[in-house]
């Protein structure tokens, strides 16, 4: 493969790696199973012991593990019903409601962030100009994501109910409340969508709230514990949110860019880094390469990476698309934020 090749980065891609389309339910299925196990064993250690190192290896496994859990949501919006059956209810019965963060909150949304047109632009829900901040605003950015599980209790226990007998708060929770998103500014359009399924799901999250508010204050749940599950559900969002910070390099000032820019823009932490796993777990180290060929599952964007590393000449922009790992792509980035200086890509 050489740059004067006239076939485009995907057509070559998909090309090398399409054998490798195809899910494999079981697999899905095994990892969440596993997931949620570890995640609910390890919370349940951490409350309990009274040994402070024990604790904090099953606090840390459980913040893991529900983080990978959660992250299935992401692959949820790529996979078709008949590629994983049940998958979508299960994940939503093991992990969405428990976390008051149904799947409705990536359907509809995420797709628009690959529509090639929005990447990047106002209209991208996933998609914020953060090389352009200030290190302060950057900061914010990153640890207001410890409230998140605060916002989730406010959206399932209070907002839910009341939008049900105030339609104008519907309105509003359907639009800027249902949504998984970076850009304050983006509205949710397809209101025409919200199926019964997503009323379902949105219930759900609402009478759970409420059984466990409930059963915490009755004394059923010990208070230990639902704060201690509120602790690890916080510092999952926070890893969360600190992996967003280098899934892009978030440079781009609102225009629409090109299928290489985009690329560009992504970024990927492959081996030899193998935290990267831990972080961006579920396949999202190789952020690029998902950009590149998004029906690609997860299980396989491994095998696709060493493929494309070894069949790309070392001057394509495929090799351009890495960091060495978390580390190493916060600090560039706050580096360029108190600098100014965008990362070097293609002119529009």
């Amino acid at each position: 493969m050489t740059k004067a090749s006239e076939i485009s980065l995907t057509k070559q891609a998909y090309g090398l790696t399409e054998d490798l389309m195809t899910p494999n339910a079981a697999v899905y299925w095994i990892d969440l199973v596993i997931s949620v196990a570890l995640m609910w064993s390890g919370l349940f250690v951490a409350a309990t012991t009274d040994n402070l190192a024990i604790g904090l290896v099953a606090g840390a496994v459980s913040v893991l593990a529900l983080y990978r859990a959660l992250s299935f949501i992401h692959e949820l919006t790529h996979l078709r019903a008949d590629e994983a059956p049940g998958f979508l209810a299960g994940w939503n019965a093991l992990v969405g409601v428990p976390l008051m963060t149904p799947s409705l909150m990536y359907e509809g949304v995420h797709n628009i962030h690959h529509i090639k047109d929005r990447f990047g632009t106002a209209l991208d829900p996933e998609y914020l100009p953060l090389s352009r901040f200030t290190p302060l605003k950057l900061a914010v950015f990153l640890f207001v994501a410890l409230l998140a599980p605060l916002g989730v209790i406010l959206r399932s226990a209070i907002l839910i109910p009341l939008s049900f007998v105030v339609p104008p708060l519907r309105t509003y929770v359907r639009t800027k409340l249902s949504a998984l998103m970076i850009n304050p500014d983006f509205v949710r359009e397809d209101l025409h969508r919200w199926r019964a399924g997503w009323i379902a799901q949105d219930v759900a999250c609402w009478l759970w709230s409420w059984a466990v508010i409930a059963a915490t204050v009755a004394g059923w749940i010990p208070l230990r514990l639902t704060l201690t599950g509120l602790a690890i559900f916080a510092v999952a969002t926070f890893v969360n949110q600190a992996r967003t910070l280098v899934a892009h390099h978030w440079d781009n000032d609102g225009s629409k860019m090109t299928l290489d820019e985009q690329f560009l823009d992504s970024v990927n932490v492959p081996p030899p880094n193998l935290a990267s796993e831990l972080w961006a777990p579920v396949g999202l180290r190789y952020h690029a390469l998902h950009h590149l060929l998004p029906r690609l599952p997860y299980h396989n964007l491994g095998k696709a990476h060493a493929r494309l590393t070894a069949a790309f000449a070392a001057d394509s922009i495929y090799h351009r698309a890495s960091e060495k790992g978390l580390f190493e792509a916060l600090t560039d980035l706050f580096r360029r934020v108190a600098r100014k200086t965008p990362v070097d890509q293609p002119a529009h």
